[in-house]
């Protein structure tokens, strides 16, 4: 065994989990509505950020408790130690993950827009939130999301310039079974948001 293992292991020897008084079922009766994370993947430009910011301010409209953890923000601060590496990508989902199933325990409803590619890593998400997840494919094609890349990231990835760019030079493996798919594509922001909204509050808002 190395030297790094032998030292996480002995770290796991002198932590123990504490059980608090004040129960996220507690925090839930105070904000009344129940925890909910809605998890949204897709490809770059799919709308991703759009939709999780729209959503949020529909929530808010009603009263809910939300927080919105963005990819691009969360890379400015919790993981600006991580690239864009396989390893890297799985380590990001997991903190997000981490962080996500926190704020739930506060009571609070958490919005994510993460391209998060690999189905194993959110079904790892998925594992560590719980009931509370919710995973929401946003299926927007590639053609559209290049034709909205504002920054020219697809096309700078197409000749080569970015390594590791999903859909073009590392994959992205659509959901299997995701609690509800959206094409952004054709249809205003306003109306996806809204339909998320409706499976929001039918399934997790209400308390």
């Amino acid at each position: 065994m190395g030297e790094q293992a032998k030292d996480k292991q002995e770290t796991n020897r002198q932590i123990t989990w504490h059980n608090m008084a004040i129960t996220r079922e507690y925090r839930e009766g105070l904000l009344h509505q129940k925890a909910a994370t809605v998890w949204l993947t897709g490809l770059s430009g799919s709308g991703k950020s759009t939709l999780a910011n729209a959503l949020e301010q529909q929530l808010a409209a009603r009263g809910r408790h939300t927080m919105l953890l963005d990819g691009d923000n969360v890379r400015f601060g919790l993981n600006r130690d991580l690239g864009f590496s396989k390893e890297d990508r799985v380590e990001n989902i997991r903190r997000i993950a981490e962080v996500a199933k926190l704020l739930n325990d506060a009571g609070l409803i958490v919005l994510t827009s993460f391209i998060s590619p690999y189905r194993q890593d959110r079904e790892a998400a998925r594992a560590i939130i719980g009931d509370a997840f919710v995973e929401v494919y946003v299926s927007t094609p590639l053609k559209e999301c290049e034709r909205r890349d504002v920054k020219g990231l697809y096309q700078k990835a197409r000749k080569g310039e970015i390594a590791e760019f999903t859909g073009i030079t590392s994959a992205y493996e659509e959901p299997e079974h995701p609690e509800i798919t959206i094409d952004t594509s054709g249809r205003s922001i306003a109306e996806c948001a809204q339909e998320l909204l409706e499976l929001v509050e039918r399934s997790f808002a209400k308390k």
